[in-house]
């Protein structure tokens, strides 16, 4: 890998160099093993330590098939599907890679008994497959996690209608959290020339999530003047959601557990906060039974900051510990917008005020190429910023993953990669310098 990440570092080094250069038989990733998916049995969800299950170790280069590139990775990130595969909930994710490797001999390579896994990355293009035309080796690039096979007509208006749709790092193999990883061409993106690596690495999955389930016609269809409620504002998804908001003439109301969490709300350009440490809300009396006085007190604390309106629109990721306040704090004919479910994924909610109120719940679940490039190209013109909040070495991505299980981190956490240091990988000083502000006034610095 030395002779890749100096052609990377040189920084002008010719496509038909990067073409020539040896790829290795083996590289290091970061894994989950199948014969270890029951280690955390009879232990409570947040006991279980992803620094146990997650292993960084070489593993064999998987073969390049057509419509494919190899990437270099010079940065990855951490999202909860991370989390949830390094615990093995809701299911261990093998199941996944065995479903998939019977569709095809070309699929039969992602069925193995380690899962590579991440769902982020920026890097370089180091070899592209048959049929490849629009990237070369060389290219500086991100990834949107949707992997399709678009052999059926049911994803053809909208990509992730596929039916063998998939989330690659999660329910694919060969994910971003390595020194290599394998992507449909199809999932590439121009990395913003004014972003470090880690920096490029960060929005992928939430940014493109909080597109489609906020700003596209296909979530929320969020519009001017909305009232938006945001729950986890100042986090991975929320930060997104928050900005978009914002730059979209919406009013956010953001959801946050501190004051620490308030202050990165407040530096994006949010006025109406609400911390939750202070509120105490008791949403569930017992782990069975919730608690309508406390959704009227959520409530009554929204109209306070709106001037007695109801949010048009509920940001919905926590799940089962939010959902049944979700749905009675919108408006009459509101939308609720869910993915996600961080706190549990069975929710509860009394259906009066959903059937009753005309209002509707709809699901979003990351977002198609369109979206994703739209979501990215946003990025790129630095009208919407990264929320990278800290950055560990590959070595060190159990405790990266353990950061974001415990819900310790602020906005993303990111991991170096091939990248030797934070810092590196700026192509238009010009522009950060514009915009450097707003980078560090996102991430909380």
């Amino acid at each position: 890998m030395k002779q890749i990440l100096d052609a990377i570092m040189a920084g002008d080094t010719a496509s038909e160099d990067f073409a020539n250069l040896p790829l290795p038989e083996h590289y290091r990733a970061a894994t989950v093993h199948k014969d270890e998916v029951d280690m955390f049995a009879g232990v409570a969800s947040r006991d279980k330590d992803p620094r146990k299950s997650l292993h960084v170790e070489d593993v064999a280069l998987p073969e390049l098939g057509p419509g494919e590139a190899l990437v270099a990775v010079m940065a990855s990130a951490i999202n909860y599907n991370t989390v949830w595969t390094s615990i093995f909930e809701p299911l261990a994710t093998f199941g996944f890679l065995e479903r998939y490797g019977k569709i095809s001999p070309l699929a039969k390579r992602h069925d193995l008994p380690y899962h590579v896994v991440g769902s982020d990355l920026a890097g370089v293009v180091l070899k592209t497959g048959l049929g490849v035309h629009s990237w070369k080796p060389g290219d500086e690039v991100v990834a949107h996690c949707l992997s399709v096979e678009l052999e059926s007509p049911d994803g053809h208006n909208d990509t992730m209608m596929d039916p063998e749709q998939r989330i690659w790092g999660f329910e694919t193999n060969f994910g971003g959290l390595a020194h290599v990883a394998l992507v449909k061409s199809n999932q590439l993106m121009p990395k913003p020339g004014h972003l470090t690596w880690e920096e490029a690495a960060s929005p992928g999955l939430v940014n493109s999530t909080a597109y489609r389930q906020l700003v596209s016609r296909n979530g929320a269809g969020m519009k001017q003047g909305d009232n938006v409620l945001i729950w986890g504002a100042s986090g991975g998804l929320g930060g997104f959601a928050t900005q978009y908001a914002l730059n979209g003439g919406a009013t956010p109301i953001c959801v946050v557990s501190n004051e620490e969490k308030a202050g990165i709300c407040r530096a994006m350009g949010a006025e109406l906060i609400i911390n939750r440490s202070e509120e105490n809300w008791k949403f569930w009396k017992d782990e069975n039974t919730q608690d309508p006085r406390e959704w009227r007190r959520l409530g009554a604390k929204i109209r306070e900051l709106t001037g007695g309106e109801d949010p048009d629109i509920v940001f919905e990721h926590p799940g089962k510990e939010t959902f049944g306040a979700s749905v009675f704090a919108a408006r009459k004919g509101g939308t609720i917008v869910t993915c996600a479910s961080t706190s549990g994924f069975m929710h509860q909610y009394d259906n009066r005020y959903l059937w009753m109120n005309l209002k509707q719940i709809v699901g979003s679940h990351f977002a198609n190429y369109r979206e994703s490039w739209e979501a990215n190209r946003l990025i790129s013109k630095g009208m919407i910023h990264p929320t990278l909040s800290k950055t560990y070495t590959l070595d060190n991505v159990g405790q990266a993953a353990l950061d974001v299980h415990h819900n310790t981190h602020q906005g993303k956490v990111g991991v170096l990669c091939l990248a030797p240091s934070e810092g590196l990988g700026v192509r238009d000083e010009e522009m950060r310098s514009r915009h450097l502000g707003a980078i560090n006034r996102f991430r909380g610095v």
